[in-house]
């Protein structure tokens, strides 16, 4: 039997053999640091048994595979633990995450995060006590009388989801048993380092019409060290939380009355899109875009043809019954019908290409409650939208105007170094999500890839990812605690142009279909806002922050030159306002600390009686004294070069 490894070696052995061994035989290091393996690509344990030619590749913790062994093991522990600690408690699902793992449970009588301590020092015992864990396999009535015995109804649940004649596994560690697909750790002993790190709620399979079950989240590493960085990351990220610091700093909040995922922007936060949008919309009007406006909602027949009825249906607010209504309305999840209308005005000419539509955005998405989170996933949402229609031969040149467009703003937010690629693809096993036509979707497919290729765009690649019109290029980026987001978004579109009868006369007098990009520039205005005080935690670059200049006022004596001071700075195009409450310098300066402010201009009497501002800069200090027309000069540099310190 010959064995390959990853680095194009061959082992030989003349019968079957464990993957543990051959991870022996290579080296006792890597024997003791193994913690699973890929045999001609897909993940199994160390107790796998080999008995034929295959490709094998030995996981660590060092591969993002092993990684997820280990973290899914360590939520097992957890159920354990937790199972002991509350012998009543019902267990639902416990994956391995990107950061570490949690699981969900219905506990008789609802914990708090207080408890969690001792269910630390229960794990502690599962760890020391050095479980194997062994797989057994159960057909499924078997698998359910299993679970009914140890009265685990979620579990009866997702075996009754399974094919009737699917074999169904589960793995014990000393007297815990768990329905999973695995793969585990040999043995508990094998995790040296882990934490839980909160208690929150979530509804039984993310759905809001079931019962709100109560998960914990841990995070596990194969040392202390990475364990501790991690954890004073984590206190980082929660300084930096936008959830919380958005609030503190009084630019948006949430009221139950208005209901989940429809934040309100307070003026601070309206200031910022307000200072984003214009000069997102400037910057598109110099690159040749026309703007449009069009409305929030439309009969249900416009969806009809785009097909968002057939294949977005579910995502949108509907007004009406088309059963009894004679007219059903709905708010726009996207604004492309509505510029397609908007071209469709008028017959076009080959001349006219490409015509290159913006509009700021107002959209709504009906988004389960269980995943709104603060600005970053809402129900009414403002994007910075556009749709440009050309010539198959201007494509790939329009793509690249929308891709540079995108990471010139990513470059001024601060964001550029932050972000990856995903080329987004359909899923030809899954079709009732996409509109059918199998040739067209490799046609668009084939152009994007050419695209990405002849742009050298690093990319990696998703099925199943793509808008249900066509393929896409997806901007990734991760918030403070990792969960991934789109941010911008740029779709190669070759069915709506059809589906809207869309048409433009070539050179030849000939009717011809345009191609469609479908783009945002900076892409959803909340969810850029979330990042941006996440990256900077809240103290914004100068040439964005919604107060860029406060005016410290020392005494009613210096009251009418602070008062003009800002109404010429205010002349210049510069955002100020003025403290002159009767507090002491220090105070105020500790005030304006607190909001943020990047640059604060103290007026006393001795810089009225010389005519200067004495001038103090966030993260810098005291810059000294001068005149009010130098520090103009400054600040509009800072303003001008979209300096991000």
């Amino acid at each position: 039997m010959q064995i390959t490894l990853k680095d194009g070696s061959q082992m030989h052995y003349d019968g079957p053999v464990s993957v543990a061994q051959v991870a022996a035989d290579i080296s006792e290091g890597l024997a003791r640091v193994a913690l699973g393996a890929k045999v001609d690509g897909k993940v199994c344990e160390t107790a796998t048994v080999l008995d034929r030619d295959c490709a094998l590749e030995i996981l660590t913790f060092r591969d993002e595979e092993g990684k997820r062994i280990y973290r899914h093991t360590c939520s097992h522990i957890l159920a354990q633990a937790v199972k002991s600690v509350y012998p009543t408690v019902k267990l639902a699902i416990g994956p391995a995450i990107d950061n570490g793992f949690y699981y969900d449970f219905d506990f008789k009588t609802p914990i708090s995060a207080e408890n969690l301590d001792k269910i630390e020092q229960e794990m502690k015992k599962i760890i020391k006590a050095n479980y194997p864990l062994k797989r057994f396999v159960l057909p499924r009535r078997k698998a359910i009388e299993l679970m009914r015995k140890y009265g685990e109804d979620y579990k009866i649940e997702l075996i009754e989801d399974l094919p009737a004649d699917a074999q169904i596994s589960f793995y014990q560690q000393g007297d815990f048993v768990d329905l999973c697909a695995g793969p585990h750790l040999p043995c508990t002993g094998m995790i040296k380092a882990f934490k839980l790190t909160s208690l929150t709620g979530a509804y039984w399979r993310g759905n809001e019409k079931n019962k709100m079950l109560s998960r914990i989240y841990g995070t596990c590493f194969d040392k202390k060290s990475d364990l501790t960085e991690y954890l004073t990351a984590l206190e980082e990220a929660k300084k930096r939380d936008h959830n919380k610091l958005g609030r503190e700093l009084g630019i948006f909040m949430t009221d139950e009355n208005i209901g989940q995922g429809l934040p309100l922007l307070m003026p601070k936060g309206a200031k910022l899109f307000q200072i984003l949008s214009r000069w997102v919309e400037d910057e598109e009007e110099r690159r040749g875009y026309l703007r449009t406006k069009t409305p929030y909602m439309a009969k249900s027949n416009l969806y009809k043809i785009s097909g968002h009825w057939d294949h977005y249906k579910d995502g949108m607010f509907v007004m009406g019954d088309e059963e009894k209504d004679e007219e059903v309305f709905a708010l726009r999840p996207m604004t492309c019908p509505f510029q397609y209308t908007i071209y469709n005005n008028g017959l076009k000419s080959y001349r006219d290409l490409p015509l290159r539509y913006g509009e700021t955005s107002t959209l709504f998405r009906n988004e389960s409650s269980g995943e709104m989170h603060g600005l970053i996933r809402v129900r009414q949402f403002t994007i910075s939208e556009g749709h440009l229609i050309c010539t198959p031969s201007q494509l790939e040149e329009e793509f690249k105007g929308c891709l540079e467009l995108a990471q010139y703003c990513l470059k001024c937010f601060g964001l550029d170094g932050d972000v990856s690629y995903r080329f987004s693809k359909w899923d030809p096993q899954d079709t009732d999500k996409y509109i059918n036509d199998p040739d067209k979707w490799e046609e668009a497919e084939a152009t994007m890839r050419s695209i990405l290729d002849h742009l050298r765009v690093p990319y990696t690649e998703a099925i199943g990812e793509a808008a249900f019109y066509g393929p896409k290029l997806d901007i990734q980026i991760k918030n403070v605690h990792g969960k991934e987001d789109t941010l911008i978004t740029i779709q190669v579109d070759m069915f709506l142009a059809e589906n809207f009868d869309m048409s433009y006369i070539d050179e030849n007098g000939e009717k011809r279909r345009p191609y469609i990009l479908h783009r945002t520039s900076m892409g959803c205005y909340e969810r850029t806002i979330a990042l941006l005080i996440e990256k900077f935690a809240g103290a914004f670059p100068v040439w964005m922050s919604p107060e860029q200049v406060r005016v410290l006022c020392l005494t009613d004596r210096t009251r009418a030159v602070s008062d003009e001071i800002a109404c010429k700075l205010r002349g210049a195009g510069i955002r100020v306002e003025v403290d002159s409450r009767s507090e002491t310098v220090g105070y105020k300066i500790r005030a304006a600390q607190l909001d943020k402010v990047p640059y604060m201009l103290i007026i006393g009497d001795k810089e009225v009686e010389e005519g200067v501002v004495s001038v103090r800069r966030r993260g810098e200090g005291d810059l000294g004294k001068m005149t009010l027309g130098d520090f103009l000069v400054k600040i509009a540099d800072d303003i001008d070069s979209k300096r991000l310190d």
